[in-house]
């Protein structure tokens, strides 16, 4: 049973005089805006670098490094922000005018995550003198130990939540390190990344470097549109610094100053440049791009988001595109077995409050999109496990969460009650990844769910769906859809505008693979509406001229030349 909770809107009002509509300032002030600052999306009110910890330290090494020549090599992760983390540092230190630099991103069926000690020689192999990680290295106490010990230099960039004992690095990077003073904990590994890049060419342009070598600093914020899909794509909080990076690296998108790859994958899909919003982050580029890290190789997608040849990054966008239909194939084989399972332990008794889920065909690169699938809905804490490989004993889990109940703290907890039970973890509060034997699945099953069931408040347990409230019939048009689009970023914990509503249904019929196409009125019997709901099938609906309450977006349907408002329906509440 779905709840329907309306955001609460203070009453006092300092956006009053701003000019905007009523019900964008309804938007903002029950979302925190609460000074007009916080909606000026421009680069002058970012927060400064000299806040995060370490990162001068972090930088001078590197400007050492490039003084002296030194072989650097990114290592980064086999996600979408991971991937754009790994390309800003490659263009940007590139255009410092260091040219001896290199990536590794370890391959997650034979690596696994992050700085392990199984990269050591391959670094070795490289002649890496430093190493800077990107979107990972707080849990790579071992990889770092390993990495000193033969001689190179480690610097960690990441945005993970820490354990109790760190790395030993040279620097560590990390706006959430215990302590750290940055006002915004929300930064992805490419936004973490993108400060220290600021800090190096800020010491170098003070040490007259640029000067000296007669090279033209490059303007960091011409990489932005790469910040901006990263940040969006790892779905880190948009707080009031990354509606600012994320903004500015749309703009640049829209009036057509941004990379080949990001071109090209627009292409592919055929979406225009202009009409880029984060949506098209989140729905079109970034599961492109994540499909060659969940079932192949990143590199494919670094080298898309590096290169400056239109013709390659057309090649590399294809195979993308067509990973990710492979991608989509598997999930869709894993979804009807996760389902099923889900459908016989609710029709036999009451759902598990902590949901582990594993079958031996399972995917390893898939298995995060299955749990986040499983937990919208079943309003559930789920873990997804897979075969870490054909041979291994060892299942990897990938973890989603709800709001309000903290994932990695859950297994931080069983950790400390259960200390040989899981090989490691990590991640933050909504989700985590995880490895276990696979002879301990049902022990780490049980244990889960008890500790999930002593933990989860009956609030928690309420599939509660917060809305804007309802809108009138006359705001149901053009001109307020665009104004909603005209006011974002909107994206997690900023989240676009979701209104509840009756509407009677006057057609309905399904499209493609389950999902459904309605013509619905509105209760004051004004106005007809197209609407599509997607992974919905049109027998959820009550018949034509029945009423359904729903939950929906405003959203723009352009068709031959033709804009109209639509309803993206994202459930039925009664």
């Amino acid at each position: 049973m779905i709840k329907i909770k309306r955001r609460i809107v203070p009453e006092d009002n300092p956006l009053a005089e701003l000019g905007f509509s009523d019900l964008i300032q309804r938007l903002y002030l029950s979302r925190g805006i609460n000074n007009p600052q916080q909606i000026e999306h421009t680069l002058k009110h970012l927060h400064k670098p000299g806040q995060l910890s370490n990162i001068q330290k972090a930088a001078g090494i590197v400007v050492d490094a490039i003084n002296s020549n030194k072989k650097i090599v990114i290592v980064g992760d086999f996600d979408a922000d991971g991937a754009t983390a790994t390309a800003l540092c490659l263009r940007a230190i590139n255009a410092f005018g260091h040219s001896h630099i290199d990536f590794l991103v370890p391959n997650r069926f034979d690596f696994g995550y992050g700085l392990s000690t199984q990269l050591i020689p391959i670094l070795q192999e490289m002649d890496c003198e430093l190493i800077i990680t990107v979107d990972n290295g707080i849990s790579s106490i071992d990889g770092t130990q390993a990495a000193l010990d033969a001689g190179m230099q480690v610097i960690i960039t990441d945005h993970h939540l820490q354990a109790e004992v760190l790395p030993n690095a040279d620097a560590i990077v990390n706006p959430n390190l215990n302590g750290d003073e940055f006002p915004s904990k929300n930064l992805a590994g490419v936004g973490v990344v993108f400060y220290l890049l600021a800090e190096i060419r800020a010491q170098l342009t003070q040490s007259n470097y640029f000067t000296d070598k007669q090279i033209n600093p490059p303007n960091l914020a011409q990489w932005l549109d790469i910040v901006a899909l990263g940040t969006v794509a790892d779905m880190v909080g948009l707080d009031d610094n990354n509606r600012i990076l994320v903004t500015e690296g749309i703009k640049r998108i829209k009036a057509g100053r941004t990379v080949a790859g990001i071109k090209a994958l627009l292409k592919i899909a055929d979406k225009e440049l202009t009409k880029t919003t984060t949506e098209t982050f989140g729905f079109v580029i970034a599961p492109r791009l994540n499909a060659a890290g969940r079932l192949e190789d990143m590199s494919i997608g670094i080298e898309l988001l590096t290169t400056d040849d239109e013709q390659q990054a057309m090649i590399l966008a294809h195979k993308l595109d067509v990973i990710n239909h492979q991608r989509k194939e598997i999930q869709k084989d894993m979804q009807q077995v996760a389902d099923s399972v889900v459908n016989e332990l609710d029709k036999i008794k009451r759902l598990p409050d902590g949901i582990c889920l594993f079958h031996k065909d399972w995917h390893q690169g898939v298995v995060g999109l299955l749990a986040s699938k499983v937990k919208e809905k079943t309003n559930r804490p789920v873990i997804a496990f897979a075969p870490e490989n054909d041979e291994s004993e060892i299942l990897k889990g990938s973890a989603r969460s709800i709001t309000g109940f903290h994932i990695r703290d859950a297994l931080v907890a069983i950790e400390t009650n259960h200390p040989q039970l899981m090989h490691k973890f990590g991640g933050h509060a909504m989700a985590a990844g995880l490895s276990i034997n696979r002879e301990n699945y049902e022990e780490f099953r049980r244990i889960f769910n008890d500790y999930v069931n002593k933990t989860l408040t009956e609030e928690q347990r309420q599939h509660t769906i917060e809305t804007d409230g309802e809108l009138e019939s006359v705001d149901i048009c053009l001109a307020v859809a665009e104004d909603l689009q005209n006011h974002g970023p909107w994206g997690q914990n900023f989240p676009a505008p979701l209104f509840d509503g009756w509407f009677n249904i006057l057609e309905k019929k399904e499209v493609g693979q389950g999902h459904t196409k309605l013509t619905l009125q509105t209760q004051d019997f004004s106005k007809r509406i197209g609407a599509i709901a997607f992974n919905i099938h049109p027998n959820a609906f009550k018949p034509e001229d029945g009423k359904n309450q729903i939950t929906y977006r405003l959203d723009i349907n352009e068709f031959r030349g033709r804009r109209s408002v639509q309803l993206i329906i994202q459930d039925i509440v009664n």
